[in-house]
């Protein structure tokens, strides 16, 4: 994800079979999770005229864009990913125009790196599907811009900004991120995916962003999507690392190295831990496997929040995320079941 925080949050996003789209934010009401991909969304190939034109998108200069965000000011910059960096920008709430910093209502403004990991491919398949899609848990995709060498995207502002901002801060003066909310944005986020995956309109709160898409969704009777592999080092599902095959169940494999994530407060990779435990799913699994031992994976600073049985049943659905073979992995409509039973019972009569 990227693959994201809730009632106020608003999550979504980035692929881990996809691209690496973890935005660091420096502002925060909701938030945006990543690490998540369409793969599974199946429609007939579409030309670039006929993706611009079918978009409901306001279209905007590249000379807009420079005065909506002080010209690319490093003092607006909201975060970098694969894509290139992310700005914050301003707009006319009604006409969508670009207007002056500090005037109508803010975006991020996200501008592609010529020189970086994604390109234009990437940049269409987010016109594509977030100019057709609408759903609670998606980030809002207000706009872009095609100008000469310039591929921009223009979204609503998510103002808490990402999950991992708010996930791996450490210092007493950022408290560690709540189980309840933790566990809240999790199902936000499959629900998010849930919509991906089948189309079904849900209720929630979390917003998933950065899709890191490098082609359409499979066509005839393939399972698939054949891509350049292109996954974040940590995220990416082990059969598409290996063929270049996107699936449904490649995200649901991102989608349970982000729930780790959430459980345990560490980072899917993290080259400052010890030998041995760089890689979080090859040093987490062999825990999650014995009851009495997953308490070694969930993060220390939540202890006294959770019960003994919530925390078993959500380190299993982890488990189960992360399976080697996909067809063992559950769907997303049963993640999102199983990510129900694990929310306090307010937060579950909010979302209804």
């Amino acid at each position: 994800m990227g693959a994201c925080w809730s009632n106020c949050i608003k999550s979504v996003s980035s692929s881990g079979t996809g691209v690496d789209s973890r935005s660091r934010s420096r502002n925060g009401n909701n938030f945006s999770s990543s690490r998540v991909s369409s793969a599974s969304i199946s429609q007939t190939p579409r030309s670039e005229g006929e993706i611009l034109q079918s978009s409901n998108l306001k279209t905007f200069t590249f000379s807009e864009l420079k005065t909506a965000t002080r010209n690319f000011s490093p003092d607006t910059v909201l975060g970098a990913g694969g894509f290139g960096s992310v700005f914050k920008g301003w707009i006319d709430e009604h006409s969508l125009t670009a207007t002056k910093p500090g005037t109508g209502i803010v975006t991020a403004v996200k501008r592609l790196n010529k020189e970086g990991f994604q390109g234009h491919k990437e940049w269409l398949a987010e016109i594509n599907y977030l100019g057709q899609l609408h759903h609670p848990n998606l980030v809002k995709l207000i706009g872009y811009c095609l100008e000469d060498e310039h591929r921009l995207l223009v979204y609503e502002f998510m103002a808490w900004g990402s999950m991992e901002n708010h996930l791996f801060r450490r210092g007493s003066y950022f408290p560690p991120l709540p189980w309840g909310i933790r566990m809240k944005v999790a199902l936000g986020a499959a629900k998010g995916l849930a919509f991906l995956h089948n189309a079904k309109t849900q209720n929630h709160n979390t917003k998933l962003s950065n899709f890191g898409l490098a082609r359409d969704g499979p066509t005839g009777d393939r399972s698939h999507v054949s891509t350049r592999v292109m996954g974040t080092y940590g995220y990416a599902a082990p059969e598409y690392l290996a063929t270049g095959h996107l699936t449904a169940k490649s995200d649901i494999y991102s989608f349970g190295v982000v729930l780790l994530e959430m459980l345990s407060g560490r980072r899917a990779v993290d080259k400052n831990r010890p030998s041995g435990e760089h890689n979080l799913v090859d040093w987490a699994k062999p825990y999650l496997t014995n009851k009495r031992r997953i308490f070694r994976v969930l993060d220390t600073r939540l202890q006294g929040q959770y019960s003994l049985n919530r925390a078993q049943k959500a380190a299993n659905l982890a488990l189960q995320c992360l399976a080697a073979e996909p067809k063992l992995r559950p769907s997303m409509d049963e993640v999102v079941k199983a990510l129900e039973q694990l929310q306090e019972p307010g937060d579950m009569r909010k979302s209804t």
